[in-house]
């Protein structure tokens, strides 16, 4: 097997000039700004990356606190098969948690491929559109709607199909910095094999329209199975408030806080007070308390905690 390193200007260009000599594409990374790719043909392997690709870490990097506020004014860039991603933890908390706000303007058919990561934690959820997408041992392929999420365990198999214009979802991975590899043998659906356990986990759909709204935080909240599909390793649910009052939330014991506003307006009381619209995003440290004040009648808050990942 013959192996080459090529550093390029440009990596989507580089990787369409391969794909026309024959090369398919192996591994690709980062998801939301592609760095650097993997391509082959045969026994001929070309390692693509441009000059300032990040480099991957051999492990899961340290957990750094921190406060985060992202507003709703960053741009987006193209991502991984032609997704548009805007980040929603600059700092990445010391590498270890990444979140983005995708979306596929156009709708349609995607230009994505059965594919798969090696992470620790993956949360997709929708807040507008629709998307159709196929996983590894579920059977035929799916419509998620506002509201439904999916926990994609490690290394299952996937792909986006489809979606409607304006498809707006919410993707939560660990770590930050992780590669999508192809699978060029499998194709989906493969059938039913919906109790399979991959590293621990298993794969978990959650549908909005079928899940009550129960007490929580003063509000109410419409809670998933995450902690019982990740074997107690996060916590996920949408929340909205009751007539008006404040959501109160006590210190949280693990690692990553964070909360993604879907709807509506609030204000977020913690060292200060911090005007929340549509699209915000933010993270709290671990073991602070906080509150939401003032919510609209329409506030809808996207939620997701973990405990310690090491």
């Amino acid at each position: 097997m013959s192996e080459r390193h090529l550093v390029c200007e440009d990596l989507g260009l580089a990787i369409d000039d391969l794909k026309r000599q024959g090369y398919r594409l192996d591994v690709v990374y980062p998801a939301d700004d592609p760095a650097a790719a993997v391509l082959s043909r045969g026994d001929d392997v070309v390692l693509l990356a441009t000059a300032d690709a990040p480099p991957l870490s051999a492990g899961m990097p340290a957990f750094r606190p921190e406060f985060v506020l992202a507003r709703d004014d960053a741009s987006a860039g193209e991502g991984r098969a032609g997704m548009l991603y805007r980040d929603l933890i600059p700092g990445r908390l010391g590498g270890r948690y990444i979140a983005s706000l995708i979306t596929i303007p156009e709708g349609g058919p995607v230009a994505d491929w059965v594919h798969f990561h090696r992470i620790a934690l993956q949360i997709i959820y929708v807040r507008r559109g629709w998307v159709r997408v196929v996983y590894a041992d579920q059977g035929e392929p799916f419509v998620m709607k506002p509201g439904d999420l999916v926990l994609q365990p490690p290394l299952i198999r996937h792909r986006v199909l489809e979606s409607s214009p304006g498809l707006e979802v919410v993707e939560i991975s660990a770590p930050a910095l992780h590669e999508t590899f192809a699978d060029h043998e499998l194709e989906l659906p493969n059938g039913r094999n919906p109790d399979r356990i991959y590293g621990a986990q298993r794969f978990l759909r959650h549908v909005a329209a079928d899940t009550p709204w129960t007490p929580a935080n003063g509000g109410e909240a419409q809670e998933t199975e995450m902690m019982i599909a990740t074997s107690g390793l996060a916590e996920a649910r949408t929340i909205r408030p009751l007539r008006g009052e404040a959501l109160t939330f006590g210190g949280h014991r693990g690692e990553l806080v964070f909360g993604f506003v879907l709807d509506g307006s609030a204000t977020l009381d913690y060292r200060g007070l911090h005007d929340l619209a549509p699209a915000d995003a933010f993270v709290v440290p671990p073991g602070q308390a906080w509150r939401l004040r003032q919510p609209s009648a329409d506030f809808r808050l996207f939620q997701v905690t973990t405990t310690q990942l090491d």
